[in-house]
């Protein structure tokens, strides 16, 4: 079974988040929902979530992706927080999957990811990608880096996860369900 983990923090962005959640948990991959701080995490839209567990519980576990949702504060707060590099540096080593979207992407950046890498983010972040190879697709796909644009892009962004962790034909047979134009 693959898994994944997405990071949360307060001032996440709603639908990149819930959308990724959503389309990984119908593709039967086993998800986490990491909180960094404990209880009840609040979006950038007010919505509350209650993460499954927090960062703490699972940054020395092994996962097949690590997802960073964007959104604001949620990205300056991931982008703040120590153990988000950690658990970043651990998944890269073990040859997972690393995914961002809207403004998460420049998290990446700033830990030297996409150094010589294809990336896209939200346009008003596209200043501080401070990369090369800087795309305007809605989803990006490099070896093991994955990135896209915003909310807009979320549903085609979590299926090319899908896609990555478990081939195109079960993201095929999830969209039965889901009926997303792709």
């Amino acid at each position: 079974m693959k898994t994944a983990v997405i990071l949360l923090a307060p001032g996440f962005e709603e639908i990149e988040s819930i959308t990724v959640i959503d389309i990984l948990r119908r593709a039967g991959v086993q998800l986490t929902v990491a909180g960094c701080i404990k209880g009840a995490i609040t979006g950038s839209r007010k919505m509350k979530v209650l993460a499954d567990c927090s960062i703490d519980e699972v940054i020395d576990k092994d996962f097949d992706l690590l997802v960073l949702p964007g959104g604001q504060p949620g990205t300056d707060n991931l982008a703040a927080d120590p153990r988000v590099k950690t658990m970043l540096e651990a998944i890269w080593a073990s040859g997972g999957f690393i995914a961002a979207i809207c403004a998460a992407p420049t998290i990446l950046v700033s830990y030297g990811f996409l150094n010589g890498k294809r990336a896209t983010s939200h346009p008003s972040v596209q200043s501080a990608m401070n990369i090369s190879q800087y795309s305007e697709e809605a989803v990006v796909v490099d070896g093991r880096l994955i990135t896209s644009r915003s909310p807009g892009t979320a549903m085609a962004f979590a299926f090319e996860l899908v896609t990555q962790l478990m081939g195109a034909d079960r993201a095929k047979t999830v969209n039965k369900g889901v009926l997303a134009k792709l």
